[in-house]
């Protein structure tokens, strides 16, 4: 039975993602810091609940993490794959306990973090897989990595390429120095999940005259799941289509700048 580790995955897309893995078979393990979400969520899974375990952490913190890796790492021998879906979207510079932007822990840090703590578990798979979703983009979106090491004044509107550009690169960092693991990034588009129930007044209005037209939650965790499952090949890959798992393209980052986000990561989380 293969383990797939899903965080966010007590709601919206990552608790599909969930489903569709236990249907297949698998066991999962959920993490979110919603203790309330995360009871339904196992309520949700039925009969199948013996092959789920939710873990309530809060993963925006560096303590958060840590406690997340070391909760998994009592529970399993090893790790077929790691699914990132937790996020917000909201714009507020919200500061988590260790200083940093909210969304920027989250959307990448806290991603970066929790895989290298994780790489020995995920190195005892035959076929190891970590899978991180992002925005829609159709190219790595560039970044000053100068804006990362600051963080006095974060711009939610516009860091929001960029942090998406920060997951591409790790993918390609884990692609290239732990061969045996496959990753890549993918866009569950605009999905009809609570996900923007933070954002200003209006956009969440506009959010709600879209909602017939919006990706379901079945159709955005498609590919994620694929790759979960199939994902393969000596490169980091960016899904940008919901849904269509054979339009992809190889991500290719800057050598320096990769560097650059790396070491900043490690010095920041210790990992």
């Amino acid at each position: 039975m293969n383990t797939f580790v899903i965080t966010g995955g007590n709601s919206g897309v990552g608790l599909q993602s969930a489903h569709e893995l236990i249907d297949g078979g698998n066991r999962v393990i959920i993490l979110g810091r919603d203790k309330q979400k995360g009871e339904n969520a196992m309520a949700s899974f039925g009969v199948a609940r013996n092959r789920a375990i939710f873990l309530s952490v809060d993963l925006a913190t560096h303590d958060g993490v840590k406690d997340a890796a070391r909760q998994i790492n009592e529970i399993t021998d090893k790790i077929d794959g790691l699914l990132h879906s937790a996020g917000i979207f909201d714009p507020r510079d919200i500061r988590t306990k260790d200083g940093l932007p909210l969304f920027f822990a989250l959307a990448y840090l806290s991603r970066y973090h929790l895989t290298q703590l994780l790489l020995p578990k995920l190195l005892k798979a035959d076929h190891p897989r970590v899978i991180m979703m992002v925005g829609t983009v159709s190219k790595v979106p560039k970044f000053d990595i100068k804006k990362f090491q600051s963080f006095e004044k974060f711009n939610f509107w516009t860091m929001t390429l960029p942090i998406v550009g920060a997951c591409m690169y790790y993918a390609d960092y884990l692609a290239k120095t732990q061969p045996k693991i496959f990753t890549g990034c993918t866009t569950p588009g605009v999905a009809r999940t609570d996900i923007f129930k933070n954002a200003p007044w209006y956009f969440r209005a506009c959010v709600a005259v879209a909602r017939p037209f919006l990706n379901s939650v079945e159709l955005a965790a498609r590919n994620p799941v694929q790759a979960l499952l199939k994902g393969k090949g000596t490169s980091a890959y960016m899904w940008n289509k919901p849904g269509n798992f054979q339009r992809k393209f190889a991500i290719e980052v800057n050598k320096e700048d990769q560097k650059a986000l790396i070491d900043m990561s490690h010095k920041l989380t210790g990992a």
